[in-house]
């Protein structure tokens, strides 16, 4: 922990460092050269074996992160199996298989006969995701166990199929591709180095099998995946598939529901954005938020009356509490 501090703030990184028995999860932040810095002391550092970890780049807009925060937890990303089942998942026994971003490519354009469940949260996949994943609907991924038996039942068929989970970076499915062997999953692959990956693999050219944008959980909100403007038409290729929770108007703006107390990511449309002065991510929330009255509202932010009759969004109340 101290060393990640230490090396960070010597180099002027900003980011988030996380360290647990299991592995480490670290997403930083920097000019080009601190960054390289960083990865050859990872490589280098002699109290862990993370000379083959795989570490991704991407551009930068200098305001990703406040600042550097380095923590350590009993899980890096939370699934409580232990609480909930009274068992955990360890990634370093039981995991599925690693699958190479040319390959899934190659599986693609071979139509081979396979199923992506998407491992992320709901507000994620909304804005992007590959095509015909399957969507759990997950408000926070230690919500797994509680929805995979409704996955399941839905698709009967799936423990029998081969099965590839995909995530942002692949993080959460190294437990989550083991947690579904662990509940009679036959043949289960995850894609190695997840979606990240898989746009620095083929950059402005994920088109086809990617649709829309990649979440990110840092200030940038959302990475382009059009690439490195080396193909010109790369963007024009791009499909914008999220939905604005107002109109419906295509959108990868996210916004946060106006209730402060919940304060979830959802879509809003620039339009929506500037006509409406509240929006909400479910009934619920708008009708708590006019109850508490304009002194919890202010709280949002936005010094302006309430009305009735400001819009609010009849989907699912899915997303962060950031």
């Amino acid at each position: 922990m101290n060393w990640h501090k230490e090396i960070g703030q010597k180099l002027g990184l900003t980011g988030r460092v996380l360290i647990a028995e299991e592995g480490i999860n670290a997403t930083v932040e920097g000019i080009t050269d601190s960054v390289q810095a960083y990865i050859s002391a990872i490589r280098e550092q002699s109290f862990a074996n993370l000379k083959e970890t795989p570490i991704k780049t991407s551009p930068g807009n200098g305001e990703a992160f406040p600042k550097l925060k380095v923590k350590v937890r009993k899980e890096i990303v939370a699934l409580g199996l232990t609480e909930v089942e009274g068992e955990d998942v360890d990634p370093n026994q039981l995991t599925g298989i690693h699958l190479k971003p040319e390959e899934l490519k190659a599986w693609y354009e071979n139509n081979e006969d396979f199923v992506v469940i998407d491992m992320r949260n709901d507000f994620e996949f909304r804005s992007g995701h590959f095509k015909n994943s399957i969507n759990p609907e997950m408000e926070y991924f230690r919500d797994l166990p509680k929805v995979l038996p409704k996955l399941v039942e839905k698709h009967p068929e799936i423990t029998k199929k081969k099965v590839l989970t995909v995530c942002t970076g692949g993080v959460r499915c190294e437990k989550a591709s083991g947690y579904l062997l662990k509940k009679g999953f036959k043949d289960v692959y995850q894609l190695d180095g997840g979606m990240h990956m898989y746009m620095d693999k083929f950059p402005g050219k994920t088109g086809e099998e990617f649709k829309g944008t990649l979440y990110t959980f840092d200030n940038r909100i959302t990475m382009d995946v059009s690439g490195d403007g080396s193909d010109p038409r790369a963007k024009e290729r791009r499909e914008i598939i999220g939905e604005c929770q107002v109109c419906k108007a295509k959108t990868e703006r996210y916004d946060h529901c106006a209730y402060d107390m919940c304060h979830r990511h959802i879509l809003v449309c620039d339009d929506c954005a500037k006509n409406h002065i509240y929006v909400w991510c479910t009934p619920e929330c708008r009708e708590v938020s006019l109850k508490t009255g304009p002194e919890a509202m202010k709280q949002v932010g936005v010094g302006a009356v309430i009305t009735d009759g400001l819009p609010y969004s009849a989907a699912p109340g899915i997303g962060p509490k950031l």
